[in-house]
């Protein structure tokens, strides 16, 4: 699982409180500073690209299951909810296929998730 942004900035908002307090080792403090840094420079990446990334990604899936609709409203927690619906439609359109040996639809779901995979993929992603 993915922590959300908002997740991340809560527990980086608690670490610096928590590194604010007198006698915290310095090593300790240094560590948790360059743990929040990254995590900081990491959640503003994800942050920029979420609602691209999610618009890209329900265009794709309405199109693999065949739904006609576009995304009216861009705020992210729209878009992640009808990316949700349109995730559970897909996990049911895989049933099927995989029911009825539709090799075919197999794959062009499986080449989906890869490329949505792709899309989420980091900027300090080794693979």
């Amino acid at each position: 699982m993915t922590p959300s942004v908002p997740s991340v900035l809560s527990e980086l908002a608690n670490l610096l409180m928590r590194n604010a307090m007198p006698g915290v080792p310095d090593a300790e403090r240094a560590s948790a500073l360059g743990l929040s840094a990254m995590l900081l420079n990491l959640s503003a990446e994800v942050w920029d690209g979420a609602a691209h990334n999610l618009v890209d990604e329900n265009r794709a899936l309405r199109a693999l299951l065949g739904v006609t609709g576009q995304d009216e409203d861009l705020r992210l927690s729209a878009l992640r909810a009808a990316n949700d619906g349109l995730r559970a439609q897909l996990i049911d359109a895989q049933i099927a296929a995989e029911t009825c040996g539709d090799i075919a639809r197999q794959d062009a779901i499986w080449a989906e998730l890869r490329a949505s995979t792709e899309r989420r993929r980091l900027s300090i992603s080794l693979v």
